[in-house]
């Protein structure tokens, strides 16, 4: 949605509500317009260091950016203020507090020629959010100080209750709101119980030691504990919270951001303020409040698109202690909201289908099972499952028989006729009491569960009373069978874990040419004094690493690499690049995403990777389920069939009918050899981009043959 949002705002004026995934791009929302106007564009966000980073990823990329925050001394405010009044400076980051030091500060952006002001982190205005800030409210000044310019509101976390008061509090006029898919399909979601989670934890980490990471804690005392324990077990790990100075947190963070630290330990309530690209993995000791948070959290993890890890460890225990925490005593309403948004998060924690189905839909977002990427797609197991109808008739003729009255631990200890549990007198009567004594507390919650999850029943009310759905009625009154999975020990459950621990490495790229170049990489970094990933991020190292550039030419057609950082640091690259192909005997790659380039047809059918997809494909699997089972985007296996198009091993209609294939054709008569984007322009929506790489490829293939024939 990137192109719509940035001519909403540059092109149309419009002020904008955008909800985009941690990591998916809202940045370029708002900097792109900001190059495009021809004033400056105020940016407000809460992290100062964040502010820092993105102000010097964009220097690197020859934008004229700045920040002004209490970290600078008043000499260096005076300075950079004299700048902007000059119109030196293109992007502002400053904070919330700012707007909060009096009318002052108003006047002089009044002064200013302003053409934009983007609010990021927009949650934080609601105080429905997860992460209200008091400071934030001031923002709602703004379009009564700048009725006409535009502003656009930024968040990654926001249900439908808080997107409605971030528009009410901002004010904005007839705002366009856009929102993006919530899938980071690179994440994979793992949630484990708490027992022996040490233990768990040290078994994640080892299978990436090499890999940097966050684990969030509930306590600052939690922090320094985990902190202490994983560095004695050998790991390399810091905590960081809000009750270490600040001097110790700077130094802590900024050897995080360069690599130096492996893995840092952090309260969840303390944001991080950090734009790193390469966060591997991240784990949670404890149970978020809130899924947004949690959403939110794990988001920080594979910002460069390469396959990341989230890992959670969940306990009842836990469940209970955050409920007291969201009590509010001055206010019912916002406790009854916390409770619900609790609740969901537990949901997620125990539930049996899919965990990406479950995070998009709590989003509002449709999604089919199974994603392939989370422990219950990924389990061997999850397919067995067992005729479960006597299970599910005595837990439904419980709650029937209880009046549809009573929670499920109540039901379940009526249910295995309890002698500890508190049962009123008039239950213990009923035909029901005491039919499910053969199975423990743990088991029958794992029952209710699926039953809830496969609606069966489901649960309503501020207490989470439990009542029978028409689905469920069919079970008792129709006789419809119901398949549940079995539940397992500790101990299967122990054997079946390595396979989601397992780290997940991106396919095909020379992993000995990606550690050289990530050794570059940091002296350019120090050079500049920046961390790593503002350079170059992982995914530009790792397509440097497969496709193995040689020549200048090749380099805009790797990810990263604009005018300014080819002028900058392209020479350097392709020199020690050359370098390890001269010493390895390793050649470029570059023909398989240039074709036209170099190398016949013939080397493309002889790669490796392309060679996996096509037999994948010809196996009878789908790209969808290509694309899973190598850990690869779609749109990448696509492009690698594609190539077969061009070779003549597979023919064009199986990606294009005859008739679409005749329009596309005519269509580039028409218009001759212009670009895709052109020919989509042109042609409509009806058609995708692979029916039309598809046909062009089949023109190559043509034009050869006839080429060969004379």
């Amino acid at each position: 949605m990137q192109e719509d949002i940035v001519n909403a705002v540059a092109r149309d004026g419009k002020d904008c509500l955008v909800l985009m995934p941690t990591g998916g791009g809202k940045s370029l929302c708002y900097q792109v317009p900001a190059l495009m106007l021809p004033g400056i564009t105020v940016v407000i966000s809460p992290l100062i260091a964040l502010m820092k980073d993105q102000v010097d990823a964009l220097r690197l990329n020859g934008v004229k950016a700045a920040f002004l925050n209490s970290s600078q001394d008043s000499f260096t405010q005076d300075q950079l203020t004299q700048e902007i009044i000059r119109g030196g400076i293109k992007l502002l980051y400053i904070a919330p507090e700012r707007l909060n030091a009096g009318g002052d500060f108003f006047e002089f952006l009044k002064r200013l020629n302003i053409s934009l002001f983007a609010i990021d982190e927009a949650h934080c205005i609601s105080h429905w959010g997860h992460d209200f800030r008091p400071d934030y409210l001031t923002l709602s000044k703004l379009k009564s100080n700048f009725p006409n310019v535009p502003v656009i509101a930024l968040t990654a976390t926001a249900d439908e209750l808080t997107r409605r008061d971030i528009l009410e509090r901002l004010h904005l006029n007839d705002p366009e709101v856009f929102v993006s898919s919530f899938n980071r399909a690179n994440i994979r979601y793992i949630i484990e119980e708490k027992n022996d989670h040490f233990n768990k934890l040290t078994e994640f980490l080892s299978a990436r030691k090499d890999e940097t990471g966050i684990i969030y804690c509930l306590s600052r005392a939690n922090t320094e504990d985990y902190a202490e324990k994983l560095n004695e077990a050998g790991f390399n790990a810091q905590a960081y919270h809000a009750g270490l100075d600040a001097k110790t947190r700077t130094e802590r963070q900024e050897k995080f951001k360069n690599d130096e630290t492996k893995i840092i330990v952090a309260t969840t309530a303390f944001g991080m303020g950090i734009d790193k690209s390469n966060v591997r993995f991240v784990v949670h000791t404890s149970m978020p409040k809130n899924i947004e948070g949690y959403y939110q959290e794990t988001g920080r993890a594979g910002r460069d698109g390469l396959p990341s890890q989230a890992l959670l460890f969940y306990s009842i225990g836990d469940l209970m202690k955050l409920k007291k925490f969201a009590f509010n005593e001055t206010s019912a309403a916002q406790t009854k909201i916390m409770m619900q948004k609790l609740e969901r998060m537990a949901d997620f924690c125990s539930t049996y289908t899919c965990r990406r189905k479950y995070l998009l839909n709590y989003f509002d977002e449709a999604f089919e099972a199974p994603c392939g990427n989370c422990d219950i797609c990924l389990n061997t197991k999850t397919e067995e499952t067992f005729d479960a109808t006597v299970i599910a008739q005595k837990a439904l003729s419980a709650i029937v028989r209880l009046k549809e009255k009573f929670g499920a631990l109540y039901v379940i200890n009526f249910l295995k006729g309890s002698a500890t549990a508190k049962i009123y007198d008039e239950h213990k009567y009923l035909p029901t009491y005491g039919k499910g004594a053969e199975f423990s507390l743990e088991e029958w919650r794992h029952y209710f569960k699926q039953l809830q999850d496969y609606h069966y029943i489901e649960k309503y009310g501020e207490y989470s009373v439990l009542k029978i759905t028409a689905k469920g009625k069919d079970v008792l009154f129709n006789e419809a069978k119901v398949a549940l999975h079995p539940f397992k020990t500790k101990k299967t459950a122990r054997t079946e874990r390595k396979g989601k621990y397992e780290e997940v490495q991106e396919n095909d790229y020379n992993k000995e040419l990606f550690d050289e170049l990530r050794k570059l990489r940091l002296a350019l970094a120090s050079v500049e004094n920046v961390p790593s990933y503002v350079i170059f991020t992982d995914k530009t190292l790792v397509e440097l690493s497969m496709y193995i550039p040689t020549e200048m030419s090749h380099l805009e057609h790797i990810s990263g690499f604009g005018s300014v950082k080819i002028a900058k640091y392209g020479e350097q690259f392709i020199s020690a690049i050359n370098d390890f192909c001269r010493r390895t005997s390793t050649h470029s790659r570059m023909s398989e995403i240039l074709p036209a380039v170099s190398a016949p047809k013939k080397s493309i059918s002889n790669s490796t990777t392309f060679l996996q997809s096509l037999e994948l494909y010809q196996s009878g699997m789908s790209i969808q389920e290509i694309a899973r089972r190598r850990n690869l985007k779609e749109s990448t296996v696509s492009d690698h069939l594609l190539q077969f198009v061009l070779t003549g091993e597979l023919n064009v209609l199986k990606f294009v009918t005859k008739e679409k294939l005749q329009t596309i054709q005519t269509k580039i008569e028409e218009h001759g050899n212009v670009s895709l984007t052109l020919l989509k322009e042109q042609l409509g929506e009806e058609f995708t981009y692979n029916e039309i790489k598809a046909t062009v490829n089949y023109r190559k293939r043509v034009s050869e043959l006839k080429q060969i024939n004379k």
